[in-house]
């Protein structure tokens, strides 16, 4: 069947009409997106502007159209972080729905990491043995660890790129002042997360999901993404350790003349490869594989999964 797949994020608003069946990968047929950094939009009361309500809603009736000239059969369509943790998240969600006749469903932070990690398992399947999966998102840090389908541990943090370069790094470039305050509280908010993943056991292997692991794996010498979705990238700490230093001395006009980085993310490298770096050295990771999987594909496994058994 032909379905749309809507993606609220927090620096994007994304359409993905999609090919698939029960058992099949799914096969992206058409895509459409939008950057809408919805932190932006966030009053001193941490609600939503009209604004920022006006653009979102402008967007999803645009998808929901083109799905539809597209010959989507159905529309699944969620949205994270920016709208769960808006002070007026469910009016927003309320007012969309009245206004455009979608359903926005709002994923909770540890299912948005289990869905992650299960389409990080379906794509290294069962000889993986133990995943650890890190994501990066503009409003969140998602952490998910397990030997299934299922994590034994699924974690999310408010630490997103764009949550921290919004509350942070608003110099620019930055200063060293807030570098090293974003070091402290990165460090901070981690302390419990990474506990509670060391206490599991040593992973078989750790993957890395979203646009900012991927940037920064672009960064230490990967393959562009034109090369295709089975080329093996890596990213390693030694890299994303240099880098940080070197995205700590950059303005983001200059950072986004950098390979596959954009300028819509440039403001947000820094805070994602100091996350990184953070995250790893506390996890003890070397390095992680950059899986062309995540959310998206976890979520459209789950609804064919959810068919073959109805």
């Amino acid at each position: 069947m032909r379905l749309g797949v809507l993606d609220i994020g927090s620096n994007t608003v994304h359409l993905l009409v999609i090919d698939a069946h029960p058992g099949a990968r799914p096969i992206p047929f058409t895509s459409h997106k939008q950057p809408l950094q919805l932190i932006e939009f966030l009053d001193a009361d941490g609600s939503i502007s009209g604004i920022g309500q006006h653009k979102l809603i402008e967007f999803v009736t645009e998808a929901a159209s083109l799905a539809k000239q597209h010959g989507a059969e159905d529309m699944m369509a969620f949205a994270t972080s920016a709208i769960r943790e808006a002070s007026n998240g469910p009016q927003v969600l309320s007012r969309v729905y009245a206004e455009t006749g979608t359903r926005l469903i709002e994923l909770g932070g540890p299912d948005e990491a289990a869905a992650t990690f299960l389409a990080v398992r379906r794509w290294y399947g069962w000889g993986a043995g133990t995943i650890l999966n890190l994501d990066i998102g503009g409003g969140s840090f998602e952490l998910a660890m397990g030997a299934d389908e299922h994590p034994e541990l699924a974690l999310s943090v408010p630490l997103g790129a764009g949550r921290l370069t919004h509350d942070f790094l608003d110099a620019d470039p930055p200063t060293a002042k807030s570098i090293k305050a974003v070091r402290r509280h990165i460090r901070a908010t981690l302390e419990e997360p990474i506990a509670d993943i060391l206490r599991l056991g040593t992973p078989t292997i750790v993957s890395a999901t979203s646009k900012s692991f991927r940037s920064l794996a672009r960064l230490a010498g990967s393959a562009p993404r034109a090369d295709g979705p089975y080329v093996r990238r890596e990213l390693r700490l030694s890299d994303v350790t240099l880098w940080a230093a070197r995205l700590s001395a950059m303005a983001s006009a200059d950072r986004a003349e950098l390979p596959g980085v954009s300028l819509l993310r440039s403001r947000q490298l820094l805070a994602a490869a100091l996350l990184a770096q953070i995250a790893m050295e506390g996890l003890k990771v070397e390095s992680v594989q950059i899986c062309p999987w995540a959310l998206r594909e976890g979520l459209i496994l789950r609804r064919f999964d959810h068919l073959m058994t109805a």
